[in-house]
């Protein structure tokens, strides 16, 4: 058994080479330039760790993680134009470099490159494997869509925000683990519980993320704290503030969401600290963490099989950074 970090590793080794063809270079070098920013390879690993729970890391996982990977990252490079973001992991966005009609390309062509590899899977598997590959990505797209309508919404449910997230975050990590999964013979039963790990940790994994963005130590976290609250985005923490808040304080909340003062995250901060959603935030996260471990139990392999798998979860949901 391989270890995340062993195995994130030998998918780096094999990852990491030119990808697309030299012409048109105007095109393929953008797609170049977007995957040496690299990133943590969460997904594709996942792939090799799902098909390793169950038996030898196959051929056809490598061709799925890699297929996984660019499509990944062809949803970060449209995400980063629908966002208008102007960096990513540090350097220039690709729509900025290279320009917006360029992006959208080159995010296309990562999605084709990612069916390419889907392609060389065994024929035993290719149906289901790209069947779940296929309802995962509409999954994603409809996740960034409702995402995007919640910009509009003044006020955004917590039963909303679960299933945006589990759609746009959850889903692809969970398939990601299915089909290694799949590939290492598994029966269905075991597919599921895997699959809800993988959806489970998803949502621990971003409580985690926005608990750290108002309370993470900014050292540690590397990015501005309070980024969240002065974009007004929807999080787990505004959301539940203003569920559970009494009126007085909501009103003055949903005031400070108005207006950019300078003071704004402070006071944020101390009203959500007020109401304690800071401790609310860390028992959800638990609570989504204690049923992903839950339907880990329940898979019927030998449980030094699942220790990677185990120290994986608890290193995502409970880094600083």
């Amino acid at each position: 058994m391989h270890s995340f970090e062993q195995l994130s590793q030998q998918f780096a080794q094999y990852f990491d080479q030119r990808r697309f063809p030299a012409e048109p270079a105007t095109l393929y070098d953008a797609n170049e330039y977007f995957l040496k920013m690299g990133g943590k390879r969460v997904r594709p690993v996942l792939c090799l760790m799902g098909n390793e729970l169950f038996d030898d890391i196959k051929p056809d996982a490598w061709e799925v993680a890699t297929a996984i990977e660019l499509f990944h990252n062809f949803t970060l490079i449209h995400d980063d134009i629908m966002d208008k973001a102007p960096l990513r992991r540090g350097m220039e966005t690709l729509h900025k470099k290279y320009g917006e009609s360029t992006a959208i390309l080159a995010g296309d062509v990562m999605q084709v490159a990612a069916y390419e590899h889907l392609n060389k899977v065994n024929t035993t598997f290719l149906h289901q494997v790209l069947g779940l590959f296929n309802t995962t990505a509409r999954q994603v797209c409809e996740g960034q869509q409702i995402d995007m309508d919640f910009e509009k919404q003044e006020m955004v449910g917590h039963e909303e925000y679960l299933k945006m997230i589990e759609l746009k975050t959850s889903v692809l990590l969970a398939a990601s683990l299915k089909m290694g999964a799949i590939l290492g013979g598994a029966g269905e039963r075991n597919q599921k519980l895997l699959y809800e790990f993988g959806r489970k940790l998803g949502l621990a994994f971003q409580v985690q993320d926005d608990y750290l963005d108002a309370f993470g130590d900014p050292d540690k976290f590397g990015k501005q704290i309070g980024g969240d609250i002065l974009a007004n985005k929807k999080t787990f923490l505004l959301i539940h503030a203003l569920e559970a808040t009494p009126p007085a304080q909501q009103k003055e909340l949903k005031s400070l969401l108005q207006n950019n003062s300078e003071d704004k995250v402070q006071k944020v901060l101390q009203l959500f600290r007020d109401c304690k959603v800071d401790d609310w935030a860390l028992q959800l996260k638990n609570k989504f963490l204690d049923e992903a471990f839950n339907h880990l139990e329940d898979i019927a392999v030998l449980s030094v099989r699942k220790q990677p798998l185990k120290q994986l979860a608890l290193f995502l949901v409970q880094r600083e950074h």
